[in-house]
């Protein structure tokens, strides 16, 4: 990697920090923020640095991880205006800030390194909205709830059985599959295997974000949510369909505690269903193309109104404030092209995170969890063919399940406390290893090492 690109990085991370706490009154935290403000205001910057050594390959293609030693790096920065309106609404503006070099162009794996980074990142600092929405509650009865504020939360309070409309620019990671131990690659798993389902390629532009809507009902004990939103004009592609009455992403999740209850609290499950309508590559149309004219197949070629369907199950086990197991199993149907997220059709995850408390360090936090990604067999197919995808492509293949292991530790840093309000950051170090790198068992082992930076007010 360049150094001018990483001393730039650094650089940018280091006068964010030093914007937020140059009116720094004390070391001593601050009381909590207050939840009846008529407007919020928080921020976050994050630098990721990730090490790649070199690795064994029996040969590479256009799409492939390098086998060679690599650097990469990525850093972000995002401001949350929030204004409260009339009761029980609020708006959300995030503009954003995003540079990074990936690993191998971001390509050679289902489960990519580094889940800050996109195909849209680059030495140069980029700037974009990433979310404009506007949020709204319905009481619907039960005990009264303080509902605390934070990023992309003014707070306040909400009945405990309530209403909830999303509507505008938001990421659905964002109210989807809310899995608290494994969701967020500034704070917790690194990996793209950890995001969220590996199956649902959930609807979203090129830097993860997207147009529409989300409607919630949630009571105590269980909550149901679904919503539409717009697909990209074309795989990966930063510009929206914005036509929803004929191209959009479907997605319905219900989730519930379960009758066992452990100490920390009860066992709870989420189901998720969702439906992609597009105009997308189908795998075996591309291979048929290809036997007929004796040529490499390729789902550019073959575009047609596909629908892809698909679902995620998602099991968490609490075991104290801030740490739990999780299990995740998600599956789509695997017959046209990754268009939206990543290359992986099937997927188990399971981990937990835990804290440092056993030590004496009560705030850090520390995960370690597998993901087991596979391809559907048409998939399998038009890749062994010769064929290339958004993200993979070694012009052959040896299939076998792609497996991604990952431990990572966060180090709490002291709170600063600042008249815009308290500042938070931590330094984390992570490991990954990846077992057949793109599905590819003539490839890898490959080892990641990472460390990064996190700050947020």
């Amino acid at each position: 990697m360049n150094a001018c690109r990483l001393f730039s990085s650094t650089l940018l991370c280091a006068l964010l920090v030093l914007a937020t706490t140059t009116r720094a009154q004390s070391q001593a935290a601050l009381a909590p923020e207050p939840a009846d403000s008529p407007y919020s205001l928080h921020a976050q910057s994050t630098w990721i640095w990730q090490a790649k050594p070199a690795f064994g390959a029996a040969y590479s293609g256009p799409n492939s991880l390098s086998p060679q030693d690599e650097r990469s790096y990525s850093f972000t920065a995002t401001a949350d205006l929030g204004l409260r309106l009339w009761g029980g609404a609020q708006i959300h503006l995030n503009p954003e800030a995003a540079q990074g070099v990936p690993l191998s162009r971001l390509t050679g794996a289902g489960g990519l390194s580094n889940g800050e980074l996109a195909r849209t990142s680059g030495p140069e600092v980029s700037s974009y909205r990433s979310r404009l929405f506007l949020l709204q509650r319905w009481n619907a009865g039960g005990e009264i709830e303080t509902l605390s504020p934070g990023f992309n939360e003014v707070g306040g309070t909400a009945s405990a059985k309530r209403w909830t409309l999303v509507l505008g620019t938001f990421s659905l990671l964002d109210y989807f599959d809310p899995n608290p131990y494994a969701k967020d690659p500034r704070s917790q798993f690194f990996n793209w295997s950890y995001l969220t389902h590996g199956a649902w390629d959930y609807a979203a532009d090129a830097r993860g974000y997207t147009n529409g809507f989300v409607l919630e009902y949630r009571s105590p004990t269980w909550a149901v949510r679904g919503g539409r939103t717009m697909l990209p004009v074309e795989s990966n592609g930063l510009t929206l369909d914005g036509n929803l009455g004929q191209h959009y992403g479907d997605q319905i999740e219900a989730e519930a505690d379960l009758p066992l209850r452990l100490p920390a609290g009860p066992l709870r499950a989420r189901m998720l269903v969702f439906r992609n309508q597009a105009v997308m590559g189908n795998y075996s149309d591309a291979l048929a193309m290809g036997s007929t004219l004796n040529a490499t197949p390729s789902v550019a070629l073959v575009r047609r109104e596909q629908t892809k369907t698909g679902w995620g199950f998602t099991l968490q086990a609490p075991l104290s404030e801030d740490a739990g197991l999780f299990l995740r199993l998600s599956r789509n149907n695997g017959e046209s092209e990754t268009y939206a997220f990543t290359e992986i059709d099937q997927q188990m995850a399971l981990g937990g995170q835990f804290t440092g408390a056993p030590w004496g360090r009560r705030a850090d936090r520390w995960g370690l969890a597998l993901a087991i990604n596979e391809l559907s067999a048409p998939h399998r197919a038009y890749l062994a063919a010769g064929g290339q995808g958004f993200f993979l492509g070694d012009g052959a293949l040896n299939y076998a399940p792609e497996r991604v292991l990952e431990t990572w530790y966060r180090f709490a840093l002291p709170d600063i406390a600042t008249r815009a309000g308290r500042v938070q950051s931590a330094v984390s170090l992570g490991w990954q290893h990846i077992t057949n790198p793109g599905y590819n068992q003539d490839r890898g082992p490959v080892q990641t090492y990472s460390m990064r930076w996190h700050t947020e007010f």
